[in-house]
């Protein structure tokens, strides 16, 4: 009897420690920018594959970590979907995580502002070309959010738009959490749009 007290008193603690360890592992996380800068390079072709070896970046940008290869990070951890929800999209170190996960099968899809996705050096058409599913709003409102939902329990929101502008000299901030509480919500948001962005949906005459 007393063995098998002591027996259930065991495993009951062991799933305590599991399920505190779990918690402790959660990711939460806060970016601030402009991003001090630093060399994404190698973690990018790290990520790309280069036949197994990280590149070799003969810039002079410090290795250190910054704001920018965090979140490149975070993005590259996914491993079956992103979505993304952004006003405005230009940075070519994010451009090319996203290209990245395509080419490894992780399903991507994007919601973008209609006046914002073919300004100069946007990424929407690079990711197009690609094969990535793209939409955009059509009404004249701004389509303003700037979110993206990694494997569906990882959200990344904040004020940052993904620009070269925003990253490097605005004030900006980003949260990361795996809060169910809170990613469910901009699931639920994204699912809405994705569904309104639907061309299928659009009135081209009145």
């Amino acid at each position: 009897m007393r063995a098998g007290l002591a027996l259930g008193l065991g495993v009951g603690l062991g799933l305590a420690w599991l399920l505190a360890a779990r918690r402790r592992r959660a990711v939460r996380e806060v970016l601030f920018f402009p991003s001090r800068p630093c060399c994404t390079e190698e973690l990018l072709a790290e990520a790309e594959g280069c036949d197994g070896r990280p590149a070799t970046c003969p810039c002079p940008l410090p290795r250190s970590d910054c704001s920018l290869s965090r979140l490149l990070r975070r993005l590259l951890a996914a491993r079956r979907s992103l979505e993304l929800c952004l006003f405005a999209f230009s940075s070519p170190e994010l451009g090319r995580a996203v290209c990245v996960l395509h080419r490894r099968g992780v399903r991507i899809r994007v919601v973008t502002d209609s006046q914002y996705m073919a300004l100069r050096g946007s990424q929407i058409g690079v990711l197009r070309l690609l094969g990535i599913q793209v939409r955009h709003n059509q009404d004249v409102a701004f389509m303003h959010h700037k979110f993206a939902i990694v494997d569906k329990k990882v959200l990344i929101t904040g004020s940052l738009n993904w620009t070269v502008e925003a990253i490097h000299n605005n004030k900006e901030n980003v949260v990361i959490t795996e809060d169910a509480e809170y990613v469910q919500p901009f699931l639920d948001e994204f699912e809405r749009i994705w569904e309104e962005c639907n061309p299928g949906n659009y009135t081209f005459f009145s």
